[in-house]
């Protein structure tokens, strides 16, 4: 038995966001001026992926950001630096 894709919506930070059931999102997090490195993933579960990105204290020269990679428009749906 196959499932199907359900395609949903959400409100994120005032930002309409479409996905889909097989929707990737990404919590990454960095330090300074290197790169991101991917702390969770989460497939086609927004809410979980905000709790966690959103449960994410970071200190001083720390960054991080929520990220749904399948977007080519604008991938990084929030981030904040400390």
């Amino acid at each position: 038995m196959s499932e199907s894709i359900v395609i949903k919506t959400a409100t994120l930070d005032g930002k309409y966001v479409g996905y889909t059931s097989e929707t990737e999102f990404l919590v990454q997090v960095g330090k300074g001026n290197s790169s991101y490195k991917t702390r969770y993933s989460f497939k086609g579960n927004l809410v979980q992926a905000a709790c966690y990105y959103r449960s994410i204290n970071i200190g001083n020269g720390y960054k991080k950001r929520l990220l749904m990679p399948s977007c080519s428009k604008n991938p990084v749906l929030a981030r904040h630096f400390s």
